[in-house]
């Protein structure tokens, strides 16, 4: 659901994927480029700890990941 909320934000903010994963990554978020892939492709579920950590980066509310705004 909201993996096409989370794609559109990061590239309002021009940050690429591979950019985005280190970001995640250098937080604590141990997710590597396929399982992010799955992610915004909506073929999975973000954590709580990816949601939480993708919305620190992106400067929004969890709420606004799902298009709450």
């Amino acid at each position: 659901m909201i993996g096409r909320n989370i794609e559109q934000l990061r590239k309002e903010k021009g940050i690429s994927q591979k950019d985005f994963i280190s970001k995640m990554q250098t937080m604590g978020c141990d997710i590597n480029p396929t399982s992010y892939s799955k992610l915004e492709g909506q073929v999975r579920i973000a954590t709580d700890k990816e949601l939480y950590v993708i919305a620190k980066i992106l400067n929004v509310t969890i709420d606004e990941l799902y298009g709450d705004k």
